[in-house]
């Protein structure tokens, strides 16, 4: 029961925070940290579930992708720019991340540099809000080579714990002039690849241990999948209509003040 009750608390917390510039990894660390669990019992287990928060945007964005599809079949330019743009900014993470996932994978129990990146994070969203340039950038077929580039590059921060994928993605589309749902958006559709490429990189590398048993289990991924990606399915649909009325300072506040309270946490331990 208890592990049923860990599995169902690591799928929320994964489901909340993987779309907002929070980072999902970093609240999963401090989750881990927090109640008790042996990290590297649930460390496959934190990186696979991110799947079900994936496919929460392929449900609920499948009229873009179909309609890509079929713009592919027919050669459509729109079509072909947005998977180009898709592609070029997943590749520096591709090839970073298979260069030095050692050292990543060094700092994934490490809840101090969580908390740090989490203050520093927020106060980088609240510079970006303020002077970045004018968005007139609109939708992700729009966003030109180079600004694809330069995001590509900047999701690499998010190999830090607490930095954030999405937070590191959009705040850089923000400050290469793209408007915010654009960027919001980009953001989500880069994460198909990006935790695709990261997840079966897990799976290979720790399938010994899946498949003799230690760890939590095939199950228990199972069941922490589907929670992810129920909650992710809710949080997507609120995220968006949030960032476009308010912008992403309401985030930033949050990751000062949670990084701020898990330093204060952990210098009592």
């Amino acid at each position: 029961m208890t592990d049923i009750i860990s599995i169902i608390l690591l799928g929320i917390v994964e489901g909340v925070t993987e779309f907002l510039p929070v980072s999902s990894t970093g609240h999963l660390i401090l989750a881990t940290k927090l109640l008790g669990y042996d990290a590297e019992k649930w460390a496959v287990f934190n990186i696979v579930i991110q799947l079900g928060a994936i496919l929460a945007i392929v449900v609920l964005y499948w009229r873009t992708f179909w309609a890509v599809g079929l713009g592919l079949l027919k050669r459509d330019p729109v079509a072909i720019r947005f998977v180009r743009n898709v592609l070029v900014a997943f590749v520096p993470a591709a090839v970073i991340g298979l260069a030095i996932h050692k050292q990543i994978e060094a700092l994934l129990g490490n809840a101090e540099v969580v908390s740090i990146a989490l203050i520093i994070g927020g106060i980088a969203i609240i510079a970006v809000e303020r002077f970045a340039p004018k968005s007139d950038i609109v939708g992700v077929a729009d966003i030109p080579l180079g600004k694809v580039v330069g995001i590509g590059f900047l999701q690499c921060l998010a190999m830090v714990p607490g930095v954030s994928r999405s937070g590191a993605t959009i705040l850089g589309a923000l400050a290469l002039g793209v408007e915010r749902r654009t960027a919001a958006e980009f953001s989500f559709f880069l994460a198909i690849p990006t935790m695709l490429g990261a997840t079966t990189l897990e799976l290979v590398k720790n399938r010994d241990a899946l498949l003799s048993g230690v760890g939590v289990g095939f199950g228990a991924i199972a069941l922490g999948f589907a929670v992810a990606f129920i909650v992710a399915v809710i949080v997507v649909k609120g995220f968006v209509g949030v960032v476009t009325r308010y912008g992403f300072v309401p985030f930033a506040w949050y990751r000062i003040v949670a990084g701020t309270a898990a330093l204060i946490w952990l210098a009592t331990l």
